[in-house]
């Protein structure tokens, strides 16, 4: 008898950070096994890209709102309102799954199975950037998220590292997988590189941790690019030093960049997948990341690794790469090899076998409540 199969998941998902990616890859991943994806997105409404990302995917209908998500400021009204919307929305499109990727949403009465998706959550990018107790004005979102994970029918993680790290902050889910990130390798491809190095990330951000970069940037022997946002929630700007700044880029931009950048830096404190890191890798870029245990879990062997804090060991790993370009060509395609490890279908094919898991599991229940 073949596992059952599930047919429309209703999905939430933001559009300001990497989840909006990852819904999408998802969603283009699910569609060879003939399931239909409600998106319902919060944070802000999605932008022309976004747009022409989600209607590129035939079976995906999109329903886009502006309501805050649950760690920006003064949210509680809003991710209160998300709830209610996304019960009626529910009670409208009957799905087999709902697929949450925030923790709030986790906890309600949907009639069926939840999966949560941890990408991140503050308690662990303050444990980790930050290194002192969360501030009592964080505590009704660490409710929320534990009351998230007690719900959930199913908990994935992007990395056994952080669903470890998560779950000990969190405590332990009914039932949790690793399910590797994964992204389309067609829309990366190395180009002629140039001698120039890449980083991406909110420049305020202290989990990226570009500030490292803008301080070493004028020892380094060749520019530094850096994508993404300059200016802070609180609206205050960061100093780029011998940085030269790109903006916010679309991801067809930023895939131009990652063609030509040779190496491609992350000095992030806090990064659970890195989602980024894999489209640079793809495109052939030579990786110097954290020493970190998600990023030993997914490019050990391949990638050059300095600790967060060493300024003098980041400046010696650039220069040492910018320095023997056919070094750099070497490992950039060991990397784009090791890349291909996380495919976007693989990811679809995971979560695909995890929902018919847990429909096998809930179908003696539904038999013995009918009883």
């Amino acid at each position: 008898m073949s596992p059952p199969a599930p047919h429309r998941v209703l999905m939430t998902a933001d559009t300001v950070g990497g989840v909006w990616t990852f819904a999408i890859e998802l969603s283009a991943a699910l569609a060879k096994h003939d399931v239909e994806i409600t998106l319902f997105t919060m944070g802000r409404p999605p932008d022309e890209a976004q747009l022409e990302e989600a209607h590129a995917q035939p079976n995906v209908r999109l329903l886009s709102t502006g309501y805050r998500l649950e760690w920006m400021q003064d949210c509680q009204a809003d991710v209160v309102e998300s709830g209610k919307a996304l019960l009626q929305l529910a009670r409208e499109v009957r799905p087999d799954f709902v697929h949450v990727n925030g923790y709030y949403h986790a906890a309600l009465p949907f009639d069926a199975p939840v999966v949560l998706t941890a990408h991140s959550c503050v308690p662990s990018w303050w444990r980790t950037c930050r290194r002192d107790p969360l501030p009592i004005e964080w505590w009704r979102y660490l409710n929320w998220v534990s009351d998230g994970v007690r719900a959930a029918d199913m908990l994935t993680a992007p990395t056994q590292a952080f669903l470890n790290q998560f779950q000990a902050l969190h405590g332990r889910a009914k039932s949790a997988r690793t399910i590797w990130n994964g992204c389309d390798s067609s829309f990366f491809e190395p180009g002629p590189k140039e001698n120039v190095v890449l980083a991406a990330g909110r420049l305020w951000d202290e989990a990226k941790n570009i500030g490292l970069l803008c301080r070493i940037a004028g020892g380094v022997q060749a520019p530094v690019f850096v994508a993404g946002d300059d200016f802070s929630p609180d609206g205050n700007s960061t100093e780029l030093g011998g940085l030269r700044f790109l903006g916010r880029l679309s991801r067809r931009e930023m895939a131009a960049q990652m063609r030509r950048a040779a190496v491609f830096a992350s000095p992030a404190r806090y990064e659970p997948f890195g989602l980024t890191i894999l489209e640079a890798a793809l495109s052939g870029c030579a990786l110097v990341l954290s020493d970190v245990p998600t990023m030993r879990e997914l490019w050990d062997g391949v990638a050059n690794f300095v600790d967060p804090d060493d300024e003098d060991g980041w400046r010696d790993a650039l220069n040492t790469l910018i320095d023997n370009p056919r070094l750099a060509s070497v490992k950039g395609a060991a990397a784009r090899e090791r890349g291909q490890r996380y495919s976007a279908a693989q990811m679809g094919e995971s979560y695909f076998s995890a929902y018919q898991s847990m429909l096998a599991a809930r179908a003696p229940q539904i038999v013995e409540a009918a009883a």
